[in-house]
This record gives C-alpha cells, sequence and structure tokens, in this order.
C-alpha cells in the first residue's frame, strides 16, 4: 500500500504534537504538583475542588465575623461591667443615705458623690465604638442613647429619638446569626430617678433613697442579665470558631486528595512520552531519508 508524502508528514506532525503536548502537561503537573490543571484533566473533580473552594470562603468570611464579633461583645461587655460597678457604689450611698442618722451635711456629700455616678452612668450609656457608633441605641447606631434635654430633676433625661431595642445580627455560619449589640432597657427612667435623688439629698431630703434602692437593684439585673447573655455569645462564638477551623481542615484535606498529583504516575507518563516522542523523531528521520530506490 502506498501513502502519500503530505499525508505521511501529516500523521508524523499530529503524532509528535500529541506526545509534546502530553509530556508539557505533565511536566506542568510535577512543576506544579497537581494533578488537576484545567478542567478537562478531570471535570468531576474540578466542580469538587470549586465547591470546596466556595465553601472554605464561606468559611473563612464566617471566621472574619467572628473575630469582629468577639471584639464588639468584649467592648459592650467592658462598658457594662463599668456600669455595674457604678451601681453598686450607688447602691452603697443610697443604703447609706436611707439611714436616718445622717445630717444635712452628710446627705449633700452622698449627694455630691451620686451626681458623679450618675454622669457616668450616662456617659457609659452613651458609649461609642471605634466607628463612632453608640452601643446601645438598637439599630439607630448614629443617635445618642440617652440625651440630656430638660433642666427640671427628674424629668432631663429622655430617650433619643429612634433608638430602639432591635438587634445587629451578624453571620456566623450557614444559617446562623448572633446580635452584636444589647439593650439598656429602662436606663432613662433609672437616670431621671437618680437624678430626682440626688436633687433631694442635695436639699437634705433623705426621703426618696430608700425606694431608690430598688430601681438601683432593678437596673442591676439588668445590666448583669446583658453582661451574661453577651458571655453566653461568646462561648456560641468559640464553639463555632472551633467548627468552622475543622471543617476547613477537611476541606483542605480532601482539596489535597482531589487535586494533588500521584509523582510515581506522573514519572511513568513523563518517561512513556519521552520515548514516545523519541520514537516518533527517529522514525520521522529515517523514513523521510529513504526513497523509491532503497532496497530494504
Amino acid at each position: 500500500m502506498r501513502i502519500a508524502s503530505n499525508q505521511y508528514h501529516q500523521t508524523m506532525n499530529s503524532a509528535l504534537q500529541a506526545a509534546n503536548t502530553g509530556l508539557s502537561t505533565v511536566m506542568q503537573q510535577m512543576a506544579a504538583g497537581q494533578r488537576v490543571m484545567k478542567p478537562s484533566d478531570d471535570t468531576i473533580a474540578t466542580i469538587r475542588l470549586a465547591r470546596l473552594a466556595r465553601e472554605e470562603a464561606a468559611l473563612n468570611q464566617y471566621r472574619d465575623n467572628i473575630g469582629s464579633l468577639r471584639t464588639r461583645l468584649q467592648s459592650n461587655e467592658v462598658t457594662l461591667d463599668s456600669m455595674k460597678e457604678d451601681l453598686l457604689l450607688a447602691r452603697d450611698l443610697m443604703v447609706w443615705a436611707a439611714d436616718g442618722t445622717n445630717t444635712v451635711d452628710d446627705l449633700k456629700a452622698m449627694s455630691g458623690s451620686l451626681a458623679a455616678l450618675r454622669d457616668s452612668l450616662f456617659y457609659s450609656a452613651n458609649s461609642k465604638n471605634a466607628e463612632g457608633r453608640y452601643l446601645y441605641s438598637g439599630t439607630a447606631t448614629n443617635v445618642a442613647t440617652v440625651e440630656l434635654t430638660g433642666a427640671v430633676p427628674g424629668s432631663r433625661y429622655t430617650t433619643g429619638v429612634g433608638v430602639n431595642t432591635a438587634t445587629q445580627d451578624v453571620a456566623v455560619g450557614d444559617g446562623v446569626a448572633l446580635a452584636a449589640n444589647v439593650s439598656l432597657n429602662g436606663i432613662t427612667t433609672f437616670l431621671n430617678q437618680l437624678d430626682d435623688t440626688v436633687a433631694r439629698l442635695a436639699l437634705g431630703d433623705a426621703s426618696s433613697a430608700s425606694a431608690q434602692i430598688t430601681g438601683v437593684d432593678t437596673m442591676l439585673s439588668t445590666i448583669t442579665g446583658q453582661i451574661g447573655a453577651l458571655g453566653g455569645r461568646q462561648m456560641v462564638l468559640q464553639t463555632l470558631e472551633d467548627n468552622h477551623g475543622a471543617v476547613g481542615l477537611s476541606n483542605k484535606q480532601a482539596s489535597i486528595t482531589l487535586g494533588q498529583l500521584d509523582y510515581g504516575e506522573a514519572a511513568v507518563r513523563l518517561n512513556s512520552y519521552t520515548q514516545a516522542v523519541q520514537a516518533t523523531q527517529k522514525a520521522y528521520a529515517r523514513v523521510s531519508s529513504l526513497s523509491l530506490f532503497d532496497a530494504f
């Protein structure tokens, strides 16, 4: 059977290109340590690797959110703990003031101390985060939680317009969100009651001290409850972070299993393609040098 020269050259070129392509591919794989360099190398593995990459990206975002949320919760907790200490000091002063043996000068001195604690509580209630947003205004983070607007003791404090008890939820897992804030329910009423007591004590009147002890206890209960809630959320965050870390490690191991190159198998292919290229080149050179007058 006779073969045309053009047909022969095309066949040999195709064989060389196929062998060189295979050789180039295996060398790239060995250099990168990856079995799947392009989707056509393994379609199913490519789809699985893409799914793992998407999941890992989501886990990284959740972990970033957890870190940011933990910082916000800790900031809230520090401020609330400071308010709790102020309330405990205020309670001690109220108990002392309720004692009928105090002189007018004693009550006036207590009034000054309570006024300082009142102002401290007011400023703490209007605490801001690093971005300048109010911590305890619900979703109205650009509005002061409590405002000082009046002049009559006992009614000078008002809640900021738009302040609410809604939560600022942060996604920390697939379908899991935690509130980044807490609310100071009753803080405005309490500050007005404390303000009234301060004014009365300044006049030597301790008649409201006993009743104010109950108000302090109520506010203390609110504050300690919120501190407990913040602690509970931080425990949940730690558990979620540990879970995300475990899932992320599992995904990385799966990615390695799917995409990592088997160097032993790759070495065999490299040798096969190298031999194919060499054999094809030798055959091509040998056959190309033949003519019709050569005898076999």
